[in-house]
């Protein structure tokens, strides 16, 4: 017996094989307890990069176009969700999402890249895992992932 308590899921999503698995995992939980899912993309960018304005906005527009893409299909799948932007760097926007909406999961995506490189270019997934004070659930990409 499934008992319906409706709740927050973060997703963050990226379009990616593994936001893709995300999402798909994230769908089937949302459907089992009712959940709203808030797909949530983080735009800031370093200002190391010099003029920030027009890069903010052009990876705002990738986050929007890959979350409509998300929210059409948690909607075909019956499930309530809502895409949320948020002007930080990726793993502080899903943490910052998630602590303002009470959320009680954050799921991501993995794409197995290994530890050196998640190190050295400072995956989300693991700063998420690592900073989270609720829990994560991490899917690895698609394409890494054998048929049940």
């Amino acid at each position: 017996m499934i008992i319906k308590s409706a709740g927050v899921i973060v997703l963050g999503y990226d379009g990616s094989d593994g936001a893709n698995a995300a999402l798909k995992e994230v769908a089937d939980l949302a459907t089992a307890y009712g959940d709203v899912v808030l797909v949530t993309f983080g735009y800031g960018v370093s200002p190391a990069g010099g003029e920030t304005q027009d890069q903010e906005r052009a990876v705002s527009d990738i986050g929007r176009s890959v979350g409509e893409s998300a929210l059409e299909q948690l909607g075909e799948s019956g499930v309530t969700a809502e895409l949320v932007l948020v002007p930080a760097r990726p793993a502080e926007g899903l943490l910052q999402v998630a602590e303002s909406r009470g959320a009680r999961m954050i799921a991501v995506g993995f794409r197995g890249t290994g530890p050196m490189v998640g190190a050295l270019l400072g995956s989300v997934t693991y700063q998420v895992v690592h900073r989270s004070r609720i829990p994560v659930l991490v899917c690895p990409a698609l394409a890494a992932v054998t048929p049940r």
